[in-house]
C-alpha cells in the first residue's frame, strides 16, 4: 500500500508540474501570436479559455490530490526556510 501511495504521490507531483509548465508555455504562445487566438471582437476563444482555466484549475487539483497521497505515503513534509536537512544522528554499534 505504501509503495502504491507513493507512485501514485510522484504521478501527481509530475502532473502538477507539466500543469504549470503548459499553463506558462500556452501563455507565452499567446503572447507571440495574439491575432490567432481571438476571435473578430478581440475575445478569447472558447479554446483558449478553456486551455487556461484547464490547466491552472488541474495544476492546482493535481497538488491538493499529491498533498493527500504524501500523508499516505508517509514521506515527510519538507522544512521550509531551513537549506540544508539536519543532519543524521551517528550510529553506535
Amino acid at each position: 500500500m505504501k509503495k502504491t501511495a507513493f507512485v501514485a504521490w510522484l504521478v501527481l507531483r509530475a502532473t502538477r508540474w507539466l500543469c504549470y509548465i503548459g499553463l506558462l508555455a500556452y501563455a507565452f504562445a499567446t503572447t507571440l501570436d495574439r491575432p490567432s487566438y481571438l476571435n473578430d471582437f478581440g475575445l478569447p476563444l472558447h479554446s483558449t479559455e478553456a486551455w487556461f482555466f484547464g490547466l491552472g484549475v488541474g495544476a492546482i487539483f493535481a497538488g491538493f490530490l499529491e498533498l493527500m497521497m504524501r500523508e499516505k505515503a508517509g514521506v515527510a513534509r519538507p522544512d521550509f526556510f531551513r537549506l540544508m536537512s539536519p543532519a543524521a544522528p551517528p550510529h553506535s554499534n
